[in-house]
């Protein structure tokens, strides 16, 4: 087998501590808030624990009690990917790499907002009440770590 050892000297910069507030005890805030709605629908649509989502034909507000959860759970498919390219994308790009993130996160409560409203159509409400803008943070994130990596890399 062969051996290769590389080292790399990564310069920290100051305004990286806005990178860690945000992928810390922002997301952390935010997810814990994200749970506030779903719980007070599961009070007032009558849906007990354990039950993560409603049941059509047993719950009769089922389908508006999985919108409100389905909204709120959905940040969970991204969070770990998005708080690994704010803190690659932070390295070089500390302030977009942050705001960003904090785009997305801000961007989650509207898209749950969104999908939750019954009134709107299920396939289009996610994006009627302002949640295009967290794709917008994704794509900021995504941008700042590709342009970390390849500056870390030596190709630019």
């Amino acid at each position: 087998s062969i051996l290769i050892k590389a080292t790399i000297m990564i310069s920290i910069p100051d305004e990286f501590v806005y990178v860690l507030v945000s992928v810390g005890p922002f997301a952390f805030i935010a997810t814990q808030l994200q749970g506030g709605p779903v719980m007070k629908a599961r009070k007032a649509m009558n849906i007990p624990y354990p039950n993560l989502y409603a049941t059509p034909g047993h719950h009769e507000k089922a389908d508006a009690f999985n919108r409100v959860q389905r909204g709120a759970q959905s940040v969970y498919e991204s969070l770990s990917p998005m708080q690994c390219m704010a803190l690659l994308g932070g390295l070089t790009y500390p302030v977009v790499s942050a705001a960003g993130f904090n785009v997305y996160l801000i961007g989650n409560f509207f898209y749950a907002n969104g999908y939750a409203d019954v009134k709107l159509d299920v396939k289009t409400a996610r994006y009627k009440k302002g949640g295009w803008v967290k794709p917008l943070g994704m794509l900021a994130c995504l941008g700042t770590s590709f342009a970390s990596a390849g500056k870390l890399a030596g190709l630019f």
